[in-house]
């Protein structure tokens, strides 16, 4: 399996954090690939800026250590997310829709608003 891992399922396996359940970190592991999106990374920043996260300082480091790939915003994302049906308001969440779809990814979230998108969708917690 191919996974995209949503903003918080990617904190939640960086903290250790329990909310991220054994089944899920399971299937990041015995994944055939493990995505993180340059959007979550851009994500986790913005929030941190503003005081509405904790994250790691680090975490370009990180994702090298846990061996994921990271998955550039190209232009096909971007006019894909652009013109996806307007069910999820969140820029951050549209574009991990998009990337799925257009690279054939799975996203390992626990958003209830994603799996409205004809998208495939592993539950994370």
């Amino acid at each position: 399996m191919r996974l995209l891992l949503d903003t918080h399922v990617l904190l939640w396996w960086l903290a250790d954090d329990p909310l991220l359940t054994v089944d899920a970190r399971a299937a990041i592991v015995e994944s055939d690939l493990a995505v993180v999106s340059t959007a979550s990374a851009w994500e986790i920043s913005m929030k941190r800026s503003l005081g509405k996260l904790d994250a790691p300082d680090d975490l370009a480091a990180q994702l090298v250590r846990d061996q994921f790939t990271v998955l550039p915003i190209h232009l096909d994302h971007a006019l894909h997310a652009g013109s996806l049906p307007h069910i999820h308001r969140d820029p951050f969440d549209r574009m991990l829709v998009a990337q799925a779809q257009v690279e054939d990814l799975v996203v390992i979230t626990t958003d209830t608003n994603i799996p409205r998108y004809d998208v495939r969708v592993l539950a994370a917690a």
